[in-house]
């Protein structure tokens, strides 16, 4: 490249950095939320695995937490005596923090400035995926190796392929996001220096210093932040004999591969982003593994009870629903959210438990890249839609019935025969969140595709 004067440089540089600008948005912006999607389901899997192997506790104001704007969690060292319970609330805050950047923060060239891109790589390095190691320098790498390690122990072929694959997509997708985040930090970095050449073109070059550029910036751009190692390296690359290399140097860092100039606006992948929400719905089947084992515990300390007035009760509850002998009917009570009511059902538990299994193997087959999600990413766009819809109505359904079931269980023993039941109340907070995230995913698919339909009618193409 031919020696660059200082207007030419800039010339350039303004032009590279509206070509750099326009790939981040339309290229590289949706990769990383694609990607951190990935990371926050992953760590999300293995957080509620701790929780329900009962590893760490359950922060009881998680749900409640207001977020305004990502913040990285506590990172240093923890109290050995409370070190499980500050462990738990720094979990819960994390799997919050990565839950808001993914499903509520923008993901935008202008939006993402280097202090909040300082913030997502603070929350992507929390924890050392890349080295997670009981010997790691930071304590939270720590105490995550020792939890993955005891979540292992006792774990039957399918928690264990869970975890493993949370482990294996985490430092995966850690590579990736960083990849993205330091293209993004050197285009802002160009982009200051590139703004702050307006201040210093009318200097006289024996002025031209941090002091002074600072001052002026107060003036002139009041409000920002002051990087005084990119003044320096302004400083060299305008006015030091070194200056025209450095210059080239930054021009051929910005010049983009030219496959990559000749990258339209990818055109929006709606099947994904809709096989997105079925894992997500999948990702209920590891909850569902656990209380599965606890229903039938509980099922045994029911069966157990020989009271007089229980075994009553039983009867009359077959008479009323002609019952055949070898069924256990339960009669559950829950809030019907459509009628505004109280309602009763009788459930017959043992079609019940061997249906709840059926499905625990379809939502297990949901949360990875199997046959099924194999089979459904060849259906339509329309079949994948009304699965989806489907899969979080069946859920939510699920969810109802397993809290009655929960509260059932609890309220058929005595009171010194209550702490034998099991409890299923963080797996109901799992499920709950399964559907919760499927459905954001389906209402931002119904969002890009009213998007679409809107530039259709104005005679203009999503890619233009």
């Amino acid at each position: 490249m031919a020696e660059v004067t200082a207007k030419t440089y800039t010339d350039a540089l303004n032009e590279m950095l509206l070509e750099r600008k326009e790939w981040l948005e339309k290229s590289e912006l949706p990769k990383l939320k694609e990607d951190l999607r990935v990371f926050q389901i992953s760590f999300s899997t293995l957080y509620n695995i701790f929780l329900r192997k009962k590893l760490i506790n359950e922060d009881p104001y998680k749900q409640e937490a207001k977020i305004n704007d990502i913040s990285v969690p506590e990172t240093g060292s923890l109290t050995e005596i409370k070190r499980i319970e500050q462990m738990s609330l720094r979990l819960a805050n994390y799997d919050n923090q990565l839950d808001f950047l993914v499903n509520f923060y923008q993901f935008g060239v202008d939006f993402l400035n280097l202090e909040r891109i300082r913030n997502i790589v603070g929350l992507v390095r929390y924890i050392d995926w890349m080295n997670l190691t009981p010997d790691s320098r930071s304590p939270n790498t720590v105490i995550v190796s020792t939890l993955v390690s005891n979540a292992k122990v006792g774990g039957d072929s399918i928690g264990l392929s869970i975890i493993g694959e949370s482990l294996t997509k985490l430092p995966k997708c850690t590579t990736k996001v960083m990849r993205i985040l330091r293209d993004l930090s050197a285009y802002h970095k160009e982009f200051y220096k590139f703004n702050i050449r307006g201040i210093t073109k009318g200097m006289p070059a024996s002025e031209i210093n941090p002091g002074n550029i600072k001052k002026k910036m107060s003036v002139m751009m009041p409000g920002t932040p002051f990087y005084q190692e990119f003044i320096e390296e302004l400083i060299r690359e305008d006015y030091s004999k070194d200056g025209p290399a450095l210059q080239e140097v930054i021009l051929k860092s910005l010049k983009l591969a030219e496959e990559k100039k000749k990258i339209d606006k990818p055109k929006v992948s709606y099947k994904n982003i809709l096989l997105s929400g079925i894992q997500a719905i999948g990702a209920a089947g590891s909850g569902m593994v656990e209380i599965a084992k606890k229903m039938d515990e509980n099922e045994v300390i029911l069966e157990n009870q020989k009271k007089g007035l229980w075994e009553k009760i039983k009867k009359i509850l077959k008479s009323m629903t002609s019952a055949n002998p070898d069924e256990l009917v339960y009669e559950l009570q829950y809030f019907d959210q459509v009628k505004g009511v109280e309602t009763w059902e009788h459930l017959n538990f043992r079609l019940f438990r061997a249906e709840f299994d059926k499905k625990t193997k379809i939502y297990m087959g949901m949360s990875g890249q199997g046959s099924l999600m194999t089979k459904l990413a060849d259906m339509p766009e329309e079949q994948i839609l009304s699965y989806l819809e489907r899969a979080i109505k069946d859920l939510q359904a699920l969810h109802r019935t397993l809290a009655a079931l929960d509260e059932f269980f609890k309220s058929s023993v005595t009171r010194e025969e209550r702490d034998q039941i099991k409890g299923i109340k963080p797996e109901l907070a799992s499920i709950k969140n399964c559907y919760i995230k499927a459905n954001k995913i389906r209402h931002e698919y119904s969002a890009l595709k009213e998007e679409e339909e809107q530039l259709k009618r104005l005679g203009l193409t999503p890619a233009s």
